[in-house]
């Protein structure tokens, strides 16, 4: 039966011991790895000498105020962290060499030298996604330090500054109405552009938003134009189709969809967020059947998204000729099924806002069959693949990654006072976007 509606969902005694551990440990990943004389965060730790990842620096200024609000850390500590970084980052070079800069044109590369905060290698693209999920962290900043200090003064200035030099014309490529998912020096779009539905929804809202360099307000509409082809059914429910749920999540750590409609929303019925939640529910569905016949899968365990894996190796498991992957953008959708038996947590953990009776479930029965193997200081670790056995051990990741962190850490705190959402509204850029693109209130 499709899910339509998400009720007001009480958590119980157990329920709230759980997620106060979880949300402790993951805000802890954030506070704990990030460059402390800096404030860029990596992509991924525990790893010697990694790149930070600028998408997980959104997430982590987003992180210091959930930490204020829960007690972890004080208003003056995020204030600091959080102008350490923005100032870091606006002092960063900017420019069209292949080498010596953070980004250019208001863009910054995807991943950046944790000391330095350059260019990391040659194969680094300048990407407009994951800008988009920094610019997420930068405007929730600009609107949570709201004081008359002068500290918190100049956050709002940098933010502004920052936000306000993103030229969205130029990532067009001057050639196409579509953003471009991003660019190789010295002068080369990526030929990927942002149609269809997926984790572009915060993208476009800011790029029509823009004060300086704006795309026109009618681009929203015909971007969801391009989204018909993946309206169909999975497992009993009907949606916009996305395989992996990030990009389900992405947008809405940030933007509150609940009661929002736009015009793509008003013809289908309901909105993004209800869209979310029967992705998350297709997705326990796909678990429960199992056509994989995957090891470790139910429906108490489910949550196929882009995330680690166990590498690219073929091997036999009972009985059967096995293909596993490394990172992959693993999912279950209408629109394309890629599983190799990796398990998630961040699947559900950024879902527990959507649909937390289902959600919450699934990560109390991983910690509660896996334990240890799967759950560290720093809350879950990235994946593990019960298929990818020697014996009794299995495959688990031994690192945690940013962007999949960040949705655990977003929502958990969206599903218990709506924080992010609540601060998200004060935002004038953000509220504009959603404005020039028809949203009303349902």
């Amino acid at each position: 039966m499709p899910v339509v509606k998400a009720a007001a969902y009480p958590l119980s005694p157990k329920e709230r011991i759980f997620i106060n551990d979880l949300e402790h440990r993951t805000f802890n990943w954030f506070w704990e790895t990030a460059n402390p004389r800096n404030g860029l965060v990596p992509d991924r730790a525990p790893l010697p000498h990694g790149a930070a990842s600028i998408a997980s620096v959104g997430f982590g200024l987003t992180a210091y105020g959930i930490g204020v609000k829960r007690g972890y850390i004080t208003r003056q500590q995020a204030v600091e962290r959080t102008l350490l970084t923005l100032r870091f980052l606006a002092a960063l070079p900017q420019g069209d060499a292949a080498s010596g800069t953070a980004g250019t044109h208001g863009f910054f590369y995807h991943f950046l030298d944790p000391e330095t905060g350059l260019r990391v290698a040659d194969w680094s693209e300048l990407s407009s996604i994951d800008t988009v999920l920094l610019m997420g962290g930068v405007l929730f900043a600009q609107s949570y330090y709201d004081g008359s200090n002068q500290q918190e003064q100049e956050i709002r200035a940098l933010a502004d500054g920052l936000y306000r030099r993103v030229d969205w014309q130029w990532m067009t490529g001057g050639k196409s109405s579509w953003l471009s998912m991003g660019w190789m020096p010295p002068d080369h779009f990526l030929s990927s552009q942002w149609t269809g539905y997926n984790e572009g929804l915060m993208l476009y809202l800011l790029a029509l938003a823009s004060p300086t360099h704006a795309l026109p307000a009618d681009t929203w509409d015909r971007w969801t134009e391009t989204h018909k082809g993946q309206q169909g059914s999975f497992y009993g429910h009907d949606m916009l189709n996305f395989a992996p749920l990030f990009g389900h999540q992405y947008s809405e750590c940030w933007v509150d969809f609940r009661n929002l409609m736009d015009k793509a929303s008003r013809r289908r019925g309901y909105t993004y967020f209800q869209n979310s939640r029967r992705a998350a529910y297709a997705q326990r569905e796909y678990a429960r059947h199992n056509p994989g016949h995957w090891k470790g899968y139910s429906a108490d365990i489910w949550g196929l998204t882009a995330s680690d894996g166990p590498g690219d190796a073929y091997r036999d498991v009972d009985g059967q000729h096995r293909h596993f992957l490394a990172y992959s953008a693993r999912g279950a959708g209408r629109d394309y099924v890629l599983d190799d038996g990796t398990i998630a947590p961040t699947a559900a953990g950024g879902s527990v806002a959507f649909a937390p009776e289902i959600a919450l479930p699934a990560l109390q029965a991983m910690k509660a069959q896996y334990g240890s193997k799967v759950y560290n200081q720093y809350g879950f670790l990235d994946a593990f693949n019960p298929s990818f056995a020697d014996g009794d051990s299995f495959w688990v990741d031994n690192q945690q990654l940013g962007i999949d962190q960040g949705p655990i850490l977003l929502m958990i705190e969206n599903l218990r006072s709506g924080l992010v959402w609540k601060v998200m509204k004060k935002n004038a850029y953000l509220q504009k976007g959603l404005h020039l693109a028809g949203f009303q209130k349902q």
